[in-house]
Order: structure tokens, then sequence, then C-alpha cells
């Protein structure tokens, strides 16, 4: 990564997320951190946010399934997905997230089930309203211990343009 603008914002906060001019598409990120989804995570989330699907609840109703166990809560995923990749996308250069265009769910996850995320930079481009911010479009991908893809979410956001 070049070292485009200080590594701090203006209040002396870390910066580890990259700017407008460090994502050139074709950039492909493998995220450092991994995450192993248990039982826990998956309740909390799925009461927390008024989701009553047996699927991800009642392990009685999930045995009688073809998936046979609960599955891991689909937005859940998405959540983790995306929060994997800040540290090293975002973290400190994002103005907002502008909208999701596309999110696939291929194969399901299970409790005990270890997600890694890596992210490609489909497109970029500077704001013609904000000349100090720009729109990129990411891709994230994210893959079980078995290396099957899990989640595939195409995203744009607001970034910041480096410092002068």
């Amino acid at each position: 990564m070049s070292d485009l603008g200080p590594r701090t914002d203006a209040s002396g906060r870390p910066v580890t997320g990259r700017w407008l001019e460090q994502l050139t598409p074709g950039t492909l990120i493998h995220h450092a951190l991994r995450r192993t989804i248990s039982e826990s995570d998956n309740v909390g989330f799925t009461t927390m946010t008024m989701n009553p699907a047996w699927l991800h609840l009642d392990f009685a109703y999930a045995e009688d399934t073809e998936f046979g166990k609960p599955l891991v809560n689909s937005l859940l995923t998405l959540a983790m997905v995306v929060g994997i990749s800040v540290h090293e996308t975002t973290l400190g250069t994002t103005v907002a997230n502008l909208g999701f265009e596309k999110v696939d769910f291929p194969a399901p996850l299970f409790h005990g089930d270890t997600i890694r995320v890596e992210t490609k930079v489909l497109a970029a481009r500077e704001s013609s309203s904000r000349p100090t911010q720009g729109v990129v479009t990411f891709e994230h991908r994210a893959f079980n211990q078995d290396d099957v893809l899990a989640c595939r979410a195409v995203r744009n956001a607001l970034m910041m343009k480096a410092p002068a």
C-alpha cells in the first residue's frame, strides 16, 4: 500500500482504511481477521433483530430440515463480512456506506464455522459534486473453513481522498 496522507485523522485517531487513491480497480485484499461464528452469536443477533425464524433458533425444527441443524442468520453473515473488511478498507477513510447492489448466500453457515473474507475493488471514481471524495465499489467474499463461498456482497462506499 502506498503512503498517501497521514495515518491518523484530524483528531489523531489511527486510520487503517485506504484512501480513494489507494483503492484502484482490481485491488484484492485478503483480510487478516477471521471469525468463528458461535451459537451465542447467532441466537443473540437473531433475537436482537426480532427475527423469529425457527431455522435459526429451534434445534428440533432445524433437525427436520435439509440442513439438519440451525443456520446462521444471513444478515449476521453479511454484517460480519462487512465488519471484517473495515479495518483494511474503510476505517477512518469512509464518509458513508451508500448501499448494496447485490448480496448472495450460495452456501449456508452453521455454528462453529470460521469465515475468512477477501475484498476486491471493482470500480473507483472521483465524485463530481464532492471534490475531496469519491465512490468505490467493493465486492466482499466470505468463505468457510473448507473454502466454500458462503457470501458475496457488492457495495458502494463514499470514500475520502488522501489529505493534502
